[in-house]
């Protein structure tokens, strides 16, 4: 088991976002200039019809992936339709749309997907917001049969939903356990209060899409059907098609299959709403007990508008450019040893993400160490934002800025015949919701390419200016209970919003002027070069030791990725300097040779190049990717990586002192007690696998980390690289030859150790108590050693694909009592080839064992019968449809590649895939269950609420 390393993500998400997963809405502050804008014309390659009864439909043919199709319904109704009486059935009838419907009676529809290779969750899903609500089903086009029926189900999602009452009662304890899942912890609690106050006690502060418990629990069934029925209507619904398909026979499956809805006589008004504004500052203070970090944000709010002119896209541009460049600034701050903050951002974005139409708000947001380093690093962070309003950006910014985005224009028009599917579908429901224009590809690219001719440093420092407004400001504070005493008062904070810019001074543009490498290497040679045929991939032995494995594909046009592994890691490490060993991959946080993070992310404006080292517990090496036409900077950096790391004690010592707060602090949290608990058992106390400590970040020396780096790169005789993507094979060997058949070699022939980490053995049991909610979380483990091979794998994956639709089917549609439980499967082969399921949910403590229970039982079942033939035919389509699309992914063929390699298996073991996979029976699942689900190596770890 892998330990965590210094280096953190700090999460600062201040609510709960009200919707599943999505796409900003792109939207830009009304410009105040006096020039005539233009309308952007919509793409031609899109044809957008509406049927007589008022249905919109978007269809596209696109080739990318092949033989799929991203079929989308989208309705302008959400949860701010809702009556007091149906608060929260706006997505309870999200739900009911996969529990029947007049063609595909109660799970039948999820059934016929599965089988078809759609998998539930992962590719079939819905999402409701305040003001939309949108389904999604990426099909297979090459069945005439599968993808004709797609359409069927979209008209039944749009107008056949039948709602019985059985089905609408057994959902409701789903719903309940979706709110318990996402819910039920500080960050709820403090959302409680934070929302209203957010959303100005609006329609939207009314109208949050999870709804209430209350009603949910008690609603009759006509309030859900008289839902769907009054806003389910075909003028407010779109159906998108994009995909490799025949554009004239789409257009006549979509009138086929929605001509037939009809409206009501009487429709309700689809009504917009707004937030008011608000005159002076307002703020908000509010604590929790299991909030971890002292949080401070400042909401700057107006009104905007979506993209729909050339004013309008240079304005975005514009915005785009200010969002950049502040947040360089900031990290650059972030890394100083006198930050006084942990973590700070600032950026122009929509409001709430886009949920709230017709909002976008510059938001500033600190995390201080403390409740009485909170106002400092409030102040800190704002002081970017007026130093950003009163001195403008640099030229040096400026010019760096252009390049980037000049970078990144050239390689999205390179791609614009790779484009994939399912990037078009966003643009489109944008049109239909909100109005936003539908840029074509070359639109976009001429547009670019006229502002980066024209846009001036003052017209950007302008827009700037604007960002910080004078009223709709909102000052929010989130911390922990136990500091509410020191946090700032409301005077303070008042204060300091306006006192920020007080004292500040220019930003001084640190640019180095030098060559990233100061001396060209002597360059190696290969040595030797063989062909594999069948997978078109070429191997080379340079004369210093390393194998090179070069796959040139056309998948991309502007791409090529790469890795590199050799045997060692931080295993060689000794017990009492493995702490410093393991954070020793910080060393490449630092930059390379005389670039610093901030100037060598300035060095590398306009190029499309990333390379970085990494050292994990049993290898060390490198990946990135690049332009073909910036290669040799991928090169270069991965030379410098190697040869000259940098040694950053400023940065070092702010790791430091802000992981010993986050390590402080992290056992207020239910869930981060859980992780670290369950660490501790399924490394068996190793003293290698435990959850790090205080005292253990002290033993961190910058001096020991920094020297196990360059002991790791100084020999590169062990290394293997695999490089894929659009490029030459004679073209990249004088890049491989100059920078990597140079790099030190000491023939060490070294193999990683194994220093014996591994799970108990036998039945463990470990319940944590802690959390104040209701809420409790499982995990059951059953593992063990096994033979690591392609034969069993297949085995492995078939019974995990199967056990997981039963899970679901048993402890969601029967029990009612989880939201998304999950069963898992990861193998390793070293240190030691060992296999682990798990299956996982959450739910209330009261039903812990009754579940845990119910999930045995099924795991029982599979060993006295194994799997169904129908599951299994599930699992034979989803695995070969996902494979018909991985095999077209350079990020697939990289780790496919480097994995066999690693494990020194057969590299043409994909070949016979299919073979595998159709060889799964039932007998084979039966065999495999009672082999691999045994219950001789069972852990269960589970969290529930302290006593």
């Amino acid at each position: 088991m892998k330990k965590h390393f210094l280096i953190v993500v700090l999460s600062t998400g201040l609510f709960i976002q009200p919707v599943l997963a999505q796409k900003k809405a792109t939207t830009t502050k009304a410009s105040t200039k006096a020039v005539v804008a233009k309308l952007i014309p919509n793409d031609p390659d899109v044809i957008i019809g509406k049927l007589p009864n008022g249905l919109t439909y978007y269809i596209r043919k696109n080739t990318e992936p092949k033989n799929r199709a991203e079929l989308y319904l989208g309705n302008k109704i959400g949860s701010l339709m809702e009556t007091e009486e149906q608060l929260g059935l706006a997505h309870f009838t999200e739900h009911m749309a996969f529990n029947g419907s007049t063609d595909f009676p109660k799970n039948e529809m999820i059934n016929y997907l599965q089988k078809a290779g759609v998998r539930f969750g992962a590719d079939l899903n819905a999402y409701t917001g305040f003001n939309q609500t949108v389904y999604q089903l990426p099909i297979p086009t090459d069945s005439v049969e599968v993808f004709k029926t797609g359409f069927k189900i979209l008209a039944n999602w749009a107008g056949k939903v039948t709602m019985e009452g059985k089905e609408i009662d057994n959902e409701r304890g789903v719903i309940v356990e979706e709110d318990r899942q996402r819910g039920k912890n500080a960050q709820q609690r403090m959302s409680n209060q934070l929302l209203p106050f957010l959303l100005s006690n609006s329609q939207y502060a009314k109208r949050i899409p999870i709804g209430k418990i209350e009603v949910l629990t008690s609603f009759t069934h006509d309030k859900i059907r008289n839902f769907y029925k009054d806003w389910y209507r075909p003028n407010l619904q779109t159906v998108i098609a994009v995909g490799d398909f025949d554009v004239k026979e789409v257009e006549q499956l979509i009138k086929q299959n929605f001509s037939g809805l009809k409206n009501p006589a009487n429709p309700k008004p689809r009504l917009n709403y707004t937030l008011p504004d608000n005159i002076t500052p307002n703020v908000k203070i509010v604590t929790d007990k299991e909030q971890p970090y002292n949080v401070a944000q400042v909401i700057y709010r107006q009104k905007s508008s979506p993209v729909k002119t050339d004013a309008d896209f240079r304005r975005n541009a514009i915005e785009s450019m200010i969002n950049s460049m502040l947040a360089s600034r900031i990290q650059e701050l972030t890394q100083k040893g006198t930050a006084p903050f942990l973590f700070a951002q600032s950026s122009y974005s929509p409001y709430q993400g886009g949920l709230v139409w017709g909002e976008s708000a510059l938001q500033t947001v600190a995390v201080a160490k403390s409740a009485k380093d909170l106002e400092k690093a409030l102040i800190a962070a704002l002081a970017e934002n007026e130093r950003m309003v009163k001195f403008g950006f640099t030229t040096g910014e400026f010019e760096t800025i252009k390049k980037k985005l000049e970078a990144g224009v050239e390689k999205q028009y390179k791609e614009k015949d790779k484009t994939k599917s399912a990037v078009y579908v966003q643009d489109y429901l944008d049109h239909f919701l909100v109005g936003s224009s539908i840029q074509s590809a070359d639109y976009n690219y001429a547009e670019f390419k006229k502002l980066l001719q024209t846009v001036t440093l003052n017209e950007v420092n302008a827009v700037a200016k604007t960002l910080i407004t004078k009223n709709n400001i909102t000052i929010i504070v989130q911390a922990p209970e136990k500091e509410a005493a020191d946090l700032p008062k409301e005077a303070q904070l008042l204060s300091a919003l306006k006192t920020a810019g007080n004292g500040i001074t220019p930003y001084i543009d640190n640019t180095v002027n030098k060559p990233l490498i100061a001396t060209m290497p002597i360059a190696g040679k290969i040595i030797n070069e063989s062909k594999n045929e069948k997978l078109d991939i070429t191997t080379l032995t340079l004369s210093n030791g390393i194998k090179v494995v070069l796959k040139p594909t056309n998948f991309k046009n502007d791409q090529v990725i790469f890795t590199s592994f050799g045997k060692g890691g931080t295993s060689i490490a000794s017990n009492d300097d493995y702490l410093s060993a393991e954070n020793s991959s910080l060393i490449a946080q630092f930059g390379v040779g005389d670039f610093n993070p901030t100037q060598l992310s300035k060095y590398l404006a306009g190029k499309t190049a990333t390379a970085r080292s990494y050292i994990d517990s049993e290898y060390q090496g490198f990946s990135g990717s690049a332009s073909p036409k910036d290669l040799e900077t991928a090169f270069q950096l991965i030379y410098a990586y190697a040869t000259n790391p940098r040694k950053d004690v400023e940065i070092f010592n702010k790791n430091i002192s802000d992981y010993k707060v986050i390590t402080a602090n992290k056992n207020s949290n239910p869930n981060s007690v859980y992780a670290d608990t369950l660490q501790a058992v399924l490394a068996n106390y190793h003293k290698r696998g435990m959850p790090i400590n205080l005292s253990d970040i002290d033993k961190i020396s910058l001096d020991k980390a920094y020297s196990f780096y360059k002991d790791r790169f100084a020999d590169a005789s062990g290394q293997t690289f695999v490089f894929v993507g659009n490029f030459e094979v004679e073209k990249i060997k004088p890049f491989l030859t100059t920078y990597l058949a140079s790099l030190p070699a000491l023939n060490k022939n070294e193999t990683f150790v194994d220093n014996g980490v591994r799970p108990p053995k036998g039945k463990v049991s470990k319940t944590v108590y802690k959390g104040l909610e209701d809420k409790a979380t499982v995990q059951l483990f059953f593992h063990d050693d096994y033979e690591y091979n392609a034969a069993n794998n297949v085995q492995l994956d078939a019974l995990k694909s199967a056990l997981e639709i039963k899970i679901l089917e048993r402890l969601r549609e029967k029990e009612s009592g989880v939201y998304s439980p999950g069963v898992s499967l990861s193998v390793e082969k070293y240190p030691s080839a060992h296999y682990y399921f798990t299956i996982s949910f959450n739910c209330s403590k009261a039903n812990v064992e009754k579940l845990i229970a119910a999930a045995l039982e099924e795991v029982n079942s599979f060993k006295q019968n194994g799997a169904t033939e129908d599951d299994l035919k599930k699992f034979k389509s989803e695995e070969i449809r996902q494979e018909e699309l991985s095999l077209r992914e350079n990020g697939y063929w990289v780790n496919y590649l480097a994995n066999r390699l690693k494990y020194g298996d057969d590299v043409e073991q994909l070949l016979g895939n299919k073979d595998r996979i159709n060889g799964v029976t039932v007998a084979t699942s039966k065999a495999a269950a009672q082999k691999y689900l045994n219950g001789e190596n069972y852990i269960r770890v589970v969290l529930v609420p302290e006593k």
